[in-house]
């Protein structure tokens, strides 16, 4: 069943738990003959969904459509959470204008290279508008979310774009860590960044925002491997097990569930970010999603109410932009399962109905120079003023 939900800024969200492709692509096209579309991003699930399929007949369909996407750790829609579906999202020309960029096998171009991408790219879409000023911009980021690079793609990616701030996602594979892939005007990609350059006529804010709070438990990297994002030691002893001690477990009940509700924290110019374990290893060590080396000094966090800090979060948001139309964004998977664990999946998707969030679960976020994960990070757009 392909189901449709369209807002007053006219920004129209088309989304399906089935996987028929072809259905849902012919329903995008339809929406794309109703209004001038700047833009349209796609999120699904690749286990349902075969890239080369979407990415093929929507070019065949609407040869104009300017789209992108990535594969997901399920989706966030309209009516709430769902796995392995896909979701679409289709910004007006009214108040958009978007200029999208792939930058290819961007794990081995270096930092330099990724930079001067950005930079071109930026330096041609304010020439096509025909402006210098960078207020109205903001660019969208989805990378491939297993290929360690997200931390110096997204610092290069902040240096080359300058002033314009940058949100993103890192793309999922419903927790397979097998391999994740990326779409872009009618071709596939895998170990590829997207950046989508984007010029908004409405109010809109970007955001971030974690629900964790340092405990004083401190876990300090003395052994790792940082080329594969794996710590082998925990204030020199196996790192599964010092984890283990300080959240009470044994190394052989961890898991998923219990890295989502007891997240390591870094602290960076005085705030605390998430460094989130994806999985522990049989020789005891614990691999990251995140970059990790040796001297990195970790806390334990507790959670200080998922549902509380999101609602706080979007009250501040509304103070900038006023009453809010669409939020969209990307949302940890692992803040999926900690939801799971605290039985508030129904209180977080009727609060992300409240405010119109749609978007997919992510193998991690990006924000302006920064990778972080196990939060809920976006762009929300409110009315015309």
């Amino acid at each position: 069943m392909i189901q449709r939900q369209q807002y007053q800024t006219g920004i129209t969200v088309v989304w399906t738990t089935s996987s028929d492709t072809q259905a849902f692509c012919e329903q995008i096209s339809k929406e794309c003959d109703e209004q001038a579309i700047a833009s349209c991003t796609v999120y699904y699930s690749g286990k349902s969904h075969d890239p080369a399929e979407i990415a093929n007949t929507l070019q065949a369909a609407q040869p104009d459509l300017q789209f992108y996407g990535c594969s997901t750790c399920g989706e966030i829609t309209p009516e709430g959470m769902q796995d392995y579906g896909a979701i679409a999202t289709l910004l007006p020309a009214k108040w958009f204008e978007v200029s999208i960029q792939v930058i290819k096998q961007v794990d081995t171009l270096g930092m330099h290279a990724v930079s001067q991408q950005a930079s071109e790219h930026k330096t041609n879409f304010l020439a096509k508008l025909g402006i210098h000023k960078t207020d109205d911009l903001f660019a969208t980021l989805l990378i491939d979310g297993l290929i360690y690079s997200e931390e110096p793609v997204t610092a290069a990616l902040a240096r080359g774009l300058d002033s314009i701030p940058l949100i993103g996602g890192s793309a999922g594979d419903d927790l397979a860590f097998a391999g994740t892939s990326q779409i872009a005007n009618g071709k596939t990609y895998q170990r590829a960044a997207v950046v989508a350059l984007t010029k908004c006529t409405l109010p809109f804010s970007l955001y971030t925002e974690n629900n964790f709070v340092p405990t004083p438990h401190k876990l300090v990297v003395t052994e790792s491997d940082p080329d594969h994002r794996k710590v082998k030691e925990f204030n020199a002893e196996p790192a599964a097990i010092a984890y283990a001690n300080a959240i009470g477990l044994a190394p052989e009940e961890l898991s998923s569930r219990n890295y989502a509700s007891h997240a390591v924290v870094v602290r960076v110019g005085g705030e605390y970010y998430c460094r989130a374990i994806q999985q522990h290893n049989d020789d005891l060590s614990l691999t990251f999603f995140c970059a990790i080396d040796n001297g990195v000094v970790l806390t334990v966090a507790r959670s200080e109410g998922m549902v509380r800090s999101t609602q706080a979060a979007i009250e501040r948001i509304e103070h900038k932009v006023g009453k809010i139309d669409v939020m969209l964004g990307f949302d940890c998977i692992y803040r999926k399962l900690d939801a799971q664990h605290r039985n508030v999946v129904s209180r977080m998707e009727s609060l992300y109905q409240e405010h119109n969030f749609v978007g997919f679960n992510t193998y991690g976020e990006q924000f302006n120079s920064m990778h972080i994960n196990q939060t809920f990070t976006g762009v929300a757009f409110g009315h015309p003023r």
